[in-house]
Protein backbone atom coordinates (compact mmCIF):
# COMPACT_ATOMS: atom_id res chain seq x y z
CA UNK A 1 0.00 0.00 0.00
CA UNK A 2 1.28 3.48 -0.88
CA UNK A 3 1.88 5.28 2.44
CA UNK A 4 1.59 8.70 0.81
CA UNK A 5 -1.85 7.88 -0.52
CA UNK A 6 -2.88 6.44 2.80
CA UNK A 7 -1.97 9.67 4.57
CA UNK A 8 -3.82 12.00 2.20
CA UNK A 9 -6.83 13.66 3.83
CA UNK A 10 -10.24 12.73 2.46
CA UNK A 11 -11.50 15.12 -0.25
CA UNK A 12 -13.72 17.99 0.83
CA UNK A 13 -17.10 17.39 -0.76
CA UNK A 14 -19.19 20.52 -1.03
CA UNK A 15 -22.95 20.47 -0.45
CA UNK A 16 -25.06 20.11 -3.58
CA UNK A 17 -27.73 22.79 -3.67
CA UNK A 18 -30.92 21.63 -5.33
CA UNK A 19 -32.23 25.18 -5.64
CA UNK A 20 -32.71 26.13 -9.31
CA UNK A 21 -30.74 28.87 -11.04
CA UNK A 22 -33.01 31.79 -11.91
CA UNK A 23 -32.52 33.53 -15.27
CA UNK A 24 -32.98 37.26 -14.59
CA UNK A 25 -32.12 38.55 -18.07
CA UNK A 26 -31.28 36.86 -21.35
CA UNK A 27 -30.20 37.87 -24.83
CA UNK A 28 -27.99 36.26 -27.46
CA UNK A 29 -24.79 37.62 -25.89
CA UNK A 30 -25.15 37.24 -22.13
CA UNK A 31 -27.22 36.11 -19.17
CA UNK A 32 -27.87 37.65 -15.79
CA UNK A 33 -28.58 34.82 -13.33
CA UNK A 34 -29.18 34.27 -9.65
CA UNK A 35 -26.70 31.81 -8.11
CA UNK A 36 -28.17 29.88 -5.19
CA UNK A 37 -26.46 29.59 -1.83
CA UNK A 38 -24.25 26.47 -1.61
CA UNK A 39 -23.63 26.14 -5.33
CA UNK A 40 -20.10 26.44 -6.72
CA UNK A 41 -19.57 28.95 -9.53
CA UNK A 42 -17.13 26.60 -11.35
CA UNK A 43 -16.33 22.90 -10.91
CA UNK A 44 -14.22 21.86 -7.94
CA UNK A 45 -11.09 19.74 -8.34
CA UNK A 46 -12.64 16.54 -7.02
CA UNK A 47 -14.88 14.68 -9.52
CA UNK A 48 -17.73 14.67 -7.00
CA UNK A 49 -17.60 18.48 -6.93
CA UNK A 50 -18.33 18.93 -10.63
CA UNK A 51 -21.88 20.18 -10.06
CA UNK A 52 -21.82 23.96 -10.28
CA UNK A 53 -23.48 26.99 -11.79
CA UNK A 54 -21.66 26.94 -15.13
CA UNK A 55 -22.04 23.19 -15.80
CA UNK A 56 -25.76 23.44 -15.10
CA UNK A 57 -26.15 26.46 -17.37
CA UNK A 58 -24.18 24.79 -20.18
CA UNK A 59 -26.86 22.11 -20.43
CA UNK A 60 -29.18 24.76 -21.92
CA UNK A 61 -26.57 27.29 -23.07
CA UNK A 62 -23.58 25.28 -24.40
CA UNK A 63 -21.45 28.38 -25.09
CA UNK A 64 -21.89 29.87 -21.60
CA UNK A 65 -18.66 30.87 -19.85
CA UNK A 66 -17.75 32.29 -16.46
CA UNK A 67 -16.55 35.91 -16.27
CA UNK A 68 -16.48 36.30 -12.46
CA UNK A 69 -17.36 34.20 -9.43
CA UNK A 70 -19.28 34.23 -6.20
CA UNK A 71 -18.15 32.11 -3.25
CA UNK A 72 -19.93 28.84 -2.54
CA UNK A 73 -21.68 30.38 0.49
CA UNK A 74 -22.70 33.60 -1.28
CA UNK A 75 -25.91 33.86 -3.28
CA UNK A 76 -26.96 36.46 -5.80
CA UNK A 77 -26.58 37.96 -9.25
CA UNK A 78 -23.88 37.00 -11.76
CA UNK A 79 -23.26 37.84 -15.42
CA UNK A 80 -22.52 34.97 -17.83
CA UNK A 81 -21.08 35.47 -21.31
CA UNK A 82 -22.54 33.50 -24.24
CA UNK A 83 -19.82 34.18 -26.85
CA UNK A 84 -16.10 34.88 -26.87
CA UNK A 85 -16.24 38.59 -27.82
CA UNK A 86 -18.73 39.27 -25.04
CA UNK A 87 -16.58 37.34 -22.56
CA UNK A 88 -13.53 39.43 -23.49
CA UNK A 89 -15.45 42.72 -23.32
CA UNK A 90 -17.03 42.01 -19.93
CA UNK A 91 -13.72 40.71 -18.54
CA UNK A 92 -12.06 44.00 -19.46
CA UNK A 93 -14.81 45.89 -17.66
CA UNK A 94 -14.12 43.90 -14.50
CA UNK A 95 -10.37 44.46 -14.84
CA UNK A 96 -10.89 48.20 -15.31
CA UNK A 97 -13.35 48.36 -12.37
CA UNK A 98 -16.17 49.55 -14.59
CA UNK A 99 -18.62 46.92 -13.33
CA UNK A 100 -20.55 48.20 -10.31
CA UNK A 101 -21.78 45.63 -7.79
CA UNK A 102 -23.71 45.86 -4.54
CA UNK A 103 -24.31 43.27 -1.85
CA UNK A 104 -26.52 43.02 1.20
CA UNK A 105 -25.08 41.59 4.39
CA UNK A 106 -26.41 41.13 7.90
CA UNK A 107 -23.60 41.71 10.37
CA UNK A 108 -23.03 41.27 14.08
CA UNK A 109 -23.90 44.17 16.37
CA UNK A 110 -25.19 47.70 15.80
CA UNK A 111 -23.00 49.62 13.34
CA UNK A 112 -22.76 53.10 14.83
CA UNK A 113 -21.99 55.20 11.73
CA UNK A 114 -24.50 55.49 8.92
CA UNK A 115 -21.96 55.00 6.16
CA UNK A 116 -18.23 54.67 5.68
CA UNK A 117 -15.51 52.61 4.05
CA UNK A 118 -12.89 50.01 4.89
CA UNK A 119 -9.60 50.49 3.05
CA UNK A 120 -7.26 47.68 4.11
CA UNK A 121 -4.93 45.60 1.89
CA UNK A 122 -5.60 41.87 1.60
CA UNK A 123 -3.16 39.00 1.04
CA UNK A 124 -3.43 35.23 1.02
CA UNK A 125 -2.69 33.60 4.37
CA UNK A 126 -0.51 30.87 2.86
CA UNK A 127 -0.29 28.87 6.09
CA UNK A 128 -4.08 28.78 6.43
CA UNK A 129 -5.29 28.71 2.83
CA UNK A 130 -7.89 29.51 1.59
CA UNK A 131 -8.10 32.15 4.33
CA UNK A 132 -7.05 35.69 3.56
CA UNK A 133 -5.50 38.25 5.90
CA UNK A 134 -4.89 41.97 6.23
CA UNK A 135 -1.25 42.66 5.37
CA UNK A 136 0.21 46.13 4.89
CA UNK A 137 3.47 44.68 3.53
CA UNK A 138 2.35 42.25 0.83
CA UNK A 139 -1.39 42.86 0.58
CA UNK A 140 -3.17 44.21 -2.49
CA UNK A 141 -5.32 47.32 -2.32
CA UNK A 142 -8.86 46.55 -1.16
CA UNK A 143 -11.65 49.08 -0.69
CA UNK A 144 -15.22 48.46 0.48
CA UNK A 145 -17.87 51.13 0.95
CA UNK A 146 -20.83 50.45 3.23
CA UNK A 147 -24.14 51.99 4.23
CA UNK A 148 -26.46 50.96 7.07
CA UNK A 149 -29.90 49.95 5.79
CA UNK A 150 -31.39 48.79 9.08
CA UNK A 151 -30.37 48.27 12.70
CA UNK A 152 -31.66 45.66 15.13
CA UNK A 153 -30.85 45.06 18.76
CA UNK A 154 -27.93 42.73 17.99
CA UNK A 155 -27.38 43.06 14.21
CA UNK A 156 -27.30 45.49 11.30
CA UNK A 157 -28.22 45.13 7.65
CA UNK A 158 -25.67 46.76 5.36
CA UNK A 159 -25.45 47.66 1.70
CA UNK A 160 -21.89 46.89 0.59
CA UNK A 161 -20.20 48.26 -2.51
CA UNK A 162 -16.77 46.71 -3.19
CA UNK A 163 -14.57 48.97 -5.30
CA UNK A 164 -11.97 46.22 -5.67
CA UNK A 165 -12.63 42.49 -5.98
CA UNK A 166 -10.24 40.65 -3.68
CA UNK A 167 -10.95 37.14 -2.47
CA UNK A 168 -13.11 37.17 0.67
CA UNK A 169 -12.93 40.98 0.67
CA UNK A 170 -16.36 41.66 2.14
CA UNK A 171 -16.06 39.00 4.82
CA UNK A 172 -12.65 40.09 6.05
CA UNK A 173 -13.39 43.83 5.83
CA UNK A 174 -16.55 43.44 7.90
CA UNK A 175 -14.58 41.50 10.49
CA UNK A 176 -11.99 44.28 10.60
CA UNK A 177 -14.80 46.80 11.02
CA UNK A 178 -15.74 44.89 14.16
CA UNK A 179 -18.98 43.55 12.67
CA UNK A 180 -18.45 40.11 11.08
CA UNK A 181 -21.10 38.79 8.70
CA UNK A 182 -23.54 36.45 10.43
CA UNK A 183 -23.09 32.78 9.58
CA UNK A 184 -19.54 33.22 8.28
CA UNK A 185 -17.59 30.08 9.16
CA UNK A 186 -14.27 31.58 8.04
CA UNK A 187 -13.97 34.99 9.70
CA UNK A 188 -16.79 35.39 12.24
CA UNK A 189 -16.44 34.70 15.95
CA UNK A 190 -18.58 31.98 17.50
CA UNK A 191 -21.43 34.28 18.53
CA UNK A 192 -21.83 35.71 15.02
CA UNK A 193 -21.49 32.27 13.42
CA UNK A 194 -24.27 30.87 15.59
CA UNK A 195 -26.72 33.66 14.77
CA UNK A 196 -27.55 32.46 11.24
CA UNK A 197 -27.92 29.08 9.49
CA UNK A 198 -26.00 30.35 6.44
CA UNK A 199 -23.71 33.17 5.39
CA UNK A 200 -25.93 36.25 5.21
CA UNK A 201 -24.25 37.76 2.16
CA UNK A 202 -26.06 38.24 -1.15
CA UNK A 203 -25.13 40.00 -4.41
CA UNK A 204 -28.09 42.30 -5.03
CA UNK A 205 -27.21 44.31 -8.13
CA UNK A 206 -24.79 44.41 -11.02
CA UNK A 207 -24.31 47.22 -13.53
CA UNK A 208 -22.18 47.03 -16.67
CA UNK A 209 -21.99 48.17 -20.28
CA UNK A 210 -23.61 45.77 -22.70
CA UNK A 211 -20.76 44.30 -24.77
CA UNK A 212 -22.60 44.75 -28.10
CA UNK A 213 -25.09 47.61 -27.78
CA UNK A 214 -22.94 49.70 -25.42
CA UNK A 215 -26.02 50.51 -23.34
CA UNK A 216 -25.94 50.45 -19.56
CA UNK A 217 -27.33 47.14 -18.31
CA UNK A 218 -28.41 46.84 -14.67
CA UNK A 219 -29.71 43.71 -13.01
CA UNK A 220 -31.43 43.47 -9.63
CA UNK A 221 -31.64 40.43 -7.37
CA UNK A 222 -33.18 41.06 -3.91
CA UNK A 223 -31.87 39.09 -0.93
CA UNK A 224 -34.18 36.43 0.50
CA UNK A 225 -33.01 36.74 4.10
Amino acid sequence: MNDNLAQEPPPYLVPHSQEPIAILYRDEHLLLVRKPHLLLSIPGRHPLNRDCLITRLQQDFPTASIVHRLDLDTSGIMVIALDKPSHAHISRQFQQRRVHKTYEAVVYGRVAVGRGEVNLPIACDWERRPLQKICHQSGREALTRFEVMERGSDRSRLLLAPVTGRSHQLRIHMRELGHPILGCDMYAHEAALAMAPRLLLHATSLELQHPVTGELLRGECPADF
